[in-house]
């Protein structure tokens, strides 16, 4: 992504939704309770990266990204003022979602598979176009947890960007009674995040080769949940140094 560039506009910055009074006071609390934890919270974490053979840099240059949702927390900090483009659903959820993560330097592009989802996808392709990040909490907005939706694979298909699905695991964690189990690091917890090989996917892949990109890439998001949940605890030792702290 260019330094230079400005995150496009969204769809939340273009069309804001309405919500009753009570709604509008509760997003203000949960939003600057949310960035003030990751403010907080974030400059403590100590992260490992570690990356199958053909791993993305993981550094906010052009991908397609998929993560699961229970991994915002830790992702947030690590990748914030990047300019990512995020999709995020038009639910009450995620409104304080993009609210949160919009005061952390990211760019949220509003829909879900449920609701609004051509026109989520039509923004993230401009957003990679104009060299831009995308990401996808990938079985967002509500679940089943670990089970991946598709858009991530739509969207390489039509931009000839490749997929790159990681996961964030932590050592210490508060873990909310959510349908995806959202995590909220202790202070000075390890976090060692761990990336799949890219996945390119051909213009012109046909309905069955895109059912069997989708299964690979399930399996790399399993298989880096598995790895990365293995080995967090060896965060700092020399197969898996600190390449963040305290910033």
């Amino acid at each position: 992504m260019s330094a230079a560039s400005t995150p496009i506009a969204t769809d939340s910055e273009t069309s804001p939704h309405r919500f009753t009074l009570r709604q509008r006071i509760t997003l203000f609390f949960i939003t600057w309770a949310g960035y003030l934890a990751i403010r907080l919270i974030g400059p403590t974490l100590r992260y490992a990266i570690s990356k199958e053979e053909d791993g993305p840099p993981l550094n906010g240059q052009t991908f397609v990204y998929g993560f699961w949702h229970r991994c915002v927390f830790p992702a947030a900090w690590l990748w914030h003022d990047l300019g990512i483009h995020v999709m995020t659903s038009r639910s009450f959820d995620g409104e304080y979602i993009a609210r949160i993560i919009g005061k952390l330097g990211f760019a949220a592009v509003r829909g879900s598979s449920s609701r609004g989802a051509v026109g989520a996808l039509l923004g993230m392709r401009r957003a990679l176009e104009q060299g831009f990040a995308a990401a996808f909490t990938i079985d967002g907005p509500r679940g089943p947890k670990y089970v991946a939706k598709p858009g991530a694979c739509l969207l390489a298909r039509a931009t000839g960007i490749p997929v790159a699905a990681f996961h964030l695991a932590v050592d210490k964690a508060w873990v909310l009674r959510t349908w995806d189990s959202f995590m909220i690091p202790k202070p000075f917890s390890r976090v060692l995040v761990r990336a799949a090989r890219r996945i390119s996917i051909p213009p012109d892949a046909t309905d069955d080769q895109m059912a069997t990109y989708f299964a690979e890439m399930q399996a790399a998001l399993d298989r880096t949940r598995e790895f990365a949940e293995a080995n967090v605890l060896k965060v700092g030792s020399p197969d898996f140094p600190i390449v963040r702290s305290g910033s």
